[in-house]
């Protein structure tokens, strides 16, 4: 088998999304009346189904990477028809009552247990979509589902398209690195001007000294798609809170909780009010810090707010823990970054990675083939600095789901990194979205196309990659890649300076989490007519800190456009509950263990969605899952 090749030119794409996206759709089409009106064997029924479900991923994972990649807005704007198209049919294929006659009445005895779990997940999913309703409400649940992903989609395109910026005088850039500043020209109009772009923005707030510049571009960073996507999301809001009614549900997140593994909107709110009792009251004691710092720069300071945290957590761990972040980044020069990366889990999974001078859309995006013991496993491209139209944070987006014998599993990280100098978060971004791609990469080898990459229990698809940034804090892992421009390897004992100041201001980071988690369980809850107050009344609770006045945060809060996560953004605290449980299996003082390493793979990530998420965590780590690890690492160990 080969890598799917890409073309190169606008005629092309356009001519790739009408191959990979409208001729998939009608093998959807043709194989699914196939099953509706030629009763066949089981296995042949199976293997059919198989086919639609695979075309229908095709042609859904290469409509929305062109549609959030490509720097053709032309071919953006048919990449959003194309996904809409293959939205459209997969909903009508769900709500198809002939395919769920035809599937329930496959005999599952002597199936082996992964075809029987396929089988059974399926007509879960037929009846989720409401197949057993009525006419009527499976004709409305078909036109809320279209319709849902219209606006998801006009949601993301208005936060991609407004970069908003501010123009401040020269003298206002003082506390940003040379680098930054050599960036950002003065003017013809004597001002310097700074965008919302990450780049631009996440720097600015950590390191410029001007409080009223800082707070001048977060409130633009947080008002980006306001408020064009205040009564979309109102809208999308009531789309799923109708859906949930239709199918019988309580509310949205009930719906959308009860294939996760948390189970119950119920159990997000406890979740999240058991994290908060544990981490508010370090966050309160956090922020006593930071603002007592903050009155020696400004005695009349009466609060820390939202726009003052990440500069006033900086001064703190610089002036207290010894940890400069200007000083740490001038050993993190992104192409050095990048190669450590690839090296580091190339030896921890035993992988290789070929660089591949192919087709891709972009300048910017460097591709490779994936081996292990001489076997292509897939391709991967990594486009990961930013550029107009181009999806504005950083995430995982599968090409191609592999199946074995069929097609090779292809990957793409879509990320905004500075092209030299880059901060420590930076790089742990890095590591989080790489864990999605090999996560997608070496479960990409299943026989069914419903278990395929990153296809577990939403709520624990974030731990693999949250774990993998462990490897981003070792001091002997980053001392492989991590050098000065004189050759010098970052000192461990630096190494060890920042992690003891990362454990300061993870109170408040797990409050920022939850303020976010309880946006988005609570707006799907009780939809409210006024999302702003909303939003504001929740952030008032959550964060010891305060908001910005005037600010709308949820217009460019990407998670509750997204179907995937809607009122599911608590899956990344509950992931990285999970993440600590996992990591507490690996000897920090060996990381690259082979056979510690080569069970994670092969337990965890190489099986994709086969088995139940709790399932794959309890034999890796050989004993039921457990909150330990977590609850040391909240309390700083």
């Amino acid at each position: 088998m080969h890598p799917l090749e890409l073309p190169d030119t606008a005629e092309g794409w356009n001519g790739f999304l009408v191959s990979r996206c409208d001729d998939q759709l009608d093998v959807v089409r043709r194989t699914a009346d196939l099953i509706a009106t030629e009763p066949a064997h089981r296995d042949v029924t199976l293997s059919r189904w198989n086919e639609v479900a695979l075309a229908l991923l095709n042609a859904t994972n290469a409509a929305a990477l062109v549609s959030q990649a490509h720097p053709d807005e032309a071919v953006r704007d048919r990449a959003d028809r194309a996904e809409q198209a293959a939205a459209a049919l997969g909903s009508e294929i769900r709500l198809d009552r002939r395919l769920y006659d035809a599937l329930t009445a496959v005999d599952a005895n002597g199936l082996d247990p992964t075809a029987v779990r396929m089988l059974e997940m399926t007509l879960r999913d037929f009846r989720r979509a409401g197949v057993d309703q009525d006419d009527e409400i499976r004709a409305r649940l078909h036109w809320l589902s279209e319709r849902e992903t219209t606006m998801s989609q006009t949601f993301e395109r208005h936060v991609n398209d407004d970069v908003r910026s501010i123009s401040i005088d020269p003298e206002q850039l003082a506390g940003l690195p040379e680098d930054y500043v050599a960036g950002h020209p003065v003017g013809d109009d004597g001002l310097v001007v700074i965008s919302t772009d990450y780049p631009d923005a996440l720097p600015f707030r950590s390191f410029a000294h001007d409080a009223a510049a800082r707070r001048a571009l977060l409130v633009e960073f947080d008002n980006r798609a306001w408020p064009a996507n205040d009564e979309i999301l109102h809208e999308l809001l009531e789309i799923r809170a109708e859906r949930a009614r239709l199918l019988g549900y309580a509310s949205a997140p009930d719906y959308d909780a009860e294939i996760k593994m948390i189970g119950s909107g119920a159990a997000i709110e406890e979740f999240v009010e058991r994290l908060f009792s544990a981490a508010d009251p370090a966050a309160r004691r956090e922020v006593e810090v930071l603002h007592r710092r903050q009155l020696e720069d400004d005695a009349a300071a009466e609060r820390l707010s939202w726009a003052d945290l990440a500069y006033y957590l900086e001064a703190v761990r610089r002036e207290q823990f010894g940890v400069d972040a200007q000083e740490v980044r001038r050993y993190f020069d992104f192409p050095a970054v990048r190669a450590g990366l690839l090296d580091v889990t190339g030896r921890l999974f035993g992988l290789a990675y070929t660089p591949v001078d192919t087709a891709t859309w972009h300048e910017d995006v460097s591709t490779y083939d994936v081996g292990s013991e001489g076997v292509l496993l897939g391709r991967i491209h990594l486009d990961l600095h930013p550029r107009a139209g181009k999806f504005k944070h950083a995430a995982h987006f599968p090409l191609v789901k592999g199946i074995e014998g069929v097609q090779l599993p292809q990957s793409t990280l879509l990320c905004n990194l500075p092209r030299g100098l880059i901060s420590h978060d930076d790089v742990v971004t890095l590591f989080h979205e790489f864990g999605h791609l090999l996560h997608a990469l070496l479960g990409g080898h299943q026989t069914w196309a419903r278990f395929s990459g990153v296809a577990t229990e939403r709520d624990f698809i974030e731990a693999p990659s949250q774990m993998l940034e462990e490897w981003a804090w070792n001091a002997a892992v980053l001392g492989s890649f991590a050098r000065d421009s004189s050759g010098n390897a970052i000192p461990a004992d630096l190494v060890g300076r920042m992690r003891a100041a990362n454990a300061f201001g993870r109170g408040c980071a797990v409050a920022v989490q939850l303020a976010y988690t309880a946006i988005s369980s609570g707006l799907h809850t009780d939809v409210p007519d006024d999302i702003t107050e909303y939003v504001d009344a929740v952030t008032a609770r959550y964060l010891p800190f305060t908001s910005l006045p005037g600010t709308h945060k949820h217009a460019s809060f990407g998670h509750l456009a997204d179907p995937g996560y809607a009122s599911a953004y608590y899956t990344y605290l509950w992931s990285l509950v999970i993440s600590k449980d996992l990591f507490s299996v690996f000897d920090p003082a060996d990381l690259f263990d082979p056979e510690t390493a080569g069970k994670y793979r092969d337990v965890v990530m190489a099986r994709g969605g086969s088995r139940d998420a709790r399932d794959l965590v309890e034999e890796f780590v050989g004993r039921p899952m457990s909150t330990e690890a977590f609850d040391r690492w909240l309390a700083g160990s």
